[in-house]
């Protein structure tokens, strides 16, 4: 089957959850994770869940997973550098049955574009956990809308025909 019959064969409408990793983001001034709500539900998809969880290893892991019951793909925003605080990739890697390391790889490469070397300090992630893939992005607004835009917008319900098939 090639990828325009898989696309053809997509669901129109996937579910999803958004986890905002920060210690001190907040709903009134989580614009990422604001942001993505936006663009899924403009794309049709169906917000299953929404949190905003601590920097804090048992608080991402219990967000997670209580996402993954319900959600064909939950995204994840901040959490994702190099600095004591995060802790959101060996979490998720944790989760992780098949990683997919070409998210990662083309974020760095899209972000490299807008941000040259600094885009090595992004740690972005994805893959399928159970039946549930699992994406973390960097939490700056900039950040999430190349992974929406560059990667996952035009992409998604493809991912959850291919999770299932």
């Amino acid at each position: 089957m090639t990828q325009p019959e898989h696309k053809s064969q997509a669901p129109r409408q996937v579910r999803m959850a958004i986890i905002t990793i920060s210690d001190t983001r907040t709903l009134d001034n989580d614009h990422s994770g604001n942001y993505l709500i936006s663009e899924l539900e403009k794309a049709g998809h169906l917000l299953v869940g929404r949190t905003i969880v601590k920097d804090e290893k048992d608080q991402i892991k219990a967000a997670f997973q209580g996402f993954m019951q319900e959600a064909q793909i939950v995204i994840s925003s901040g959490g994702t550098g190099i600095t004591g605080r995060d802790v959101t990739i060996p979490v998720m890697e944790s989760l992780i049955e098949k990683p997919m390391p070409g998210f990662g790889e083309l974020f760095r490469m899209l972000s490299y574009q807008q941000v040259k070397g600094a885009a090595m300090l992004s740690r972005a992630v994805g893959g399928l956990a159970g039946k549930t893939l699992l994406f973390a992005l960097p939490g700056s607004l900039n950040a999430v809308q190349t992974g929406w835009e560059g990667l996952l917008r035009d992409e998604l319900a493809h991912l959850a025909f291919e999770v299932v098939r």
